[in-house]
């Protein structure tokens, strides 16, 4: 009888504890283009303070991750969409891909990441910035003087000493052409484009380079990421990082797909001041008005930033692209 009771009592606590470790699996599919380095850190701090719950990320590129998400639009995938920009973001809530929804917490956030139209749909969890870098010392033997607005850049003087990237491979890039556009207009954007492009070296593919480059002193003027800038200061680098008015950026945001409670849970802690914080460790500029950080040689970058249309970002990417290809792609360098 004891054995019997024993063996009752065994499978009693066995089912208990496999019921327990089903409800601690509920799994929701997220959807993400955050670097790849960051995906446990954000991943242990939510299950964490949510063990019922737990994320399975799905990661690629941005470009990659949009068009997956659209191709799956009538039979989502994903639950949860966290860490990818505000320009793809507005066009999935364009596709409807996105579901309108209100996460806790949001009347804390900086309202200038997050969709601006009705029905609000996501909301920036960082922001992410271009800036000039400016090798001083190859400057000085080159008799440059120091830029300090983008007209500035199209002046004769820098012809063959800038690089920048090409916006049609590097999302640096386009975000600063869609700034100029914004910022200028449509006929004067393309106008300082073609100034501007007379100057360029070449274009590059990748968002950082220009800065490394302008570091290393392969050119005098990279228009890249600030935060690249800031990095390669702080080891040595001869730069001055320039912010002029009107500086590209982006949001990396997030937004509910499936209208679950699991999903919404994700998408309440995805903007809550615990998250901001694990932001704020790789992005100087986060969503939550209550958490900062001070970078070493970090831009002013707020004073600057560009009024950016995220919607006519995301929808008129492919003309834009394809307009810029045709008219300045022969400077780009050859793809590895």
């Amino acid at each position: 009888m004891m054995n019997n009771r024993l063996i009752k009592g065994s499978l009693t606590m066995a089912l208990s504890a496999l019921a327990a470790n089903a409800f601690a699996a509920q799994e929701v599919t997220v959807y993400t283009a955050f670097e790849t380095d960051l995906l446990a850190k954000y991943k242990t701090a939510f299950e964490s303070e949510n063990p019922d719950i737990h994320i399975k990320w799905i990661r690629d590129s941005t470009g990659i991750m949009t068009a997956k998400l659209l191709a799956e639009k009538n039979n989502p995938r994903a639950e949860v969409v966290w860490g990818l920009a505000g320009s793809s973001m507005a066009l999935l809530k364009e596709e409807g891909v996105l579901q309108p929804y209100q996460p806790k917490g949001v009347e804390d956030l900086r309202a200038n990441l997050n969709d601006p139209q009705d029905n609000q749909a996501w909301y920036g969890n960082d922001a992410f910035f271009n800036a000039v870098c400016f090798n001083e010392i190859v400057a000085k033997q080159l008799n440059l003087p120091t830029p300090t607005s983008w007209e500035d850049l199209a002046d004769p003087v820098y012809k063959g000493h800038i690089a920048m990237p090409n916006p049609a491979s590097s999302g640096t890039g386009y975000m600063q052409v869609s700034a100029w556009i914004n910022s200028m207009g449509e006929d004067q954007a393309w106008d300082y484009m073609k100034k501007l492009d007379n100057n360029i070296a070449h274009y590059t593919h990748s968002g950082s380079k220009p800065c490394v480059q302008a570091g290393m002193g392969e050119v005098a003027i990279g228009i890249s990421m600030a935060v690249r800038g800031a990095k390669l200061k702080e080891q040595g680098a001869p730069l001055a990082v320039i912010t002029p008015n009107g500086i590209g950026w982006e949001s990396e945001a997030v937004g509910l797909v499936a209208d679950n409670a699991a999903a919404k849970r994700v998408v309440d802690w995805s903007v809550s001041k615990s998250a901001n914080e694990l932001y704020v460790e790789s992005y100087p500029v986060v969503a939550h008005k209550e958490v900062s950080a001070e970078v070493s040689h970090y831009p002013n970058v707020e004073k600057v930033m560009a009024d950016m249309d995220f919607a006519k970002m995301g929808s008129e990417r492919s003309k834009i692209l394809a307009k810029w290809s045709l008219k300045f792609d022969s400077k780009s360098e050859p793809k590895s």
